[in-house]
């Protein structure tokens, strides 16, 4: 059973940076295509990015283009999301995601297996 394990989330400032791993304990994610989404309060699970499975082709929602970058570690078993230039409106939870295939949009109803989220907060 694929199970994923978001870290690095927390309170940061505008204009500040995190870097989140998923990794996946004692399981391979090198034939998964991988995904970051975020939910805030009262809002739908947003797509922010999602990477192919040898991390060569990644793509990126319009609101964190230039600002975020998906990267992975199939040797560790671990996906990233670095996050620069941080909004107050980016603040959500942010949860990694898999997937046997690189779908066409970074939509939530088309990945199997999911973490439990973490907290970033982009506040003053």
């Amino acid at each position: 059973q694929l199970r994923l394990v978001e870290s690095g989330g927390g309170l940061v400032q505008p204009g500040g940076s995190l870097r989140l791993s998923c990794v996946s304990p004692g399981f391979t994610l090198d034939y998964y295509a991988m995904a970051w989404f975020r939910q805030a309060p009262g809002k739908e699970r947003e797509g922010v990015s999602q990477i192919n499975a040898n991390g060569d082709f990644a793509e990126y929602a319009d609101s964190v283009r230039g600002r975020f970058t998906i990267s992975r570690d199939n040797a560790k078993r671990t996906v990233y999301l670095q996050m620069d230039g941080l909004k107050p409106e980016d603040t959500a939870v942010y949860y990694c995601a898999a997937n046997p295939r690189l779908p066409e949009k970074i939509e939530a109803f088309e990945y199997d297996h999911w973490g439990q989220g973490t907290q970033v907060t982009v506040s003053t």
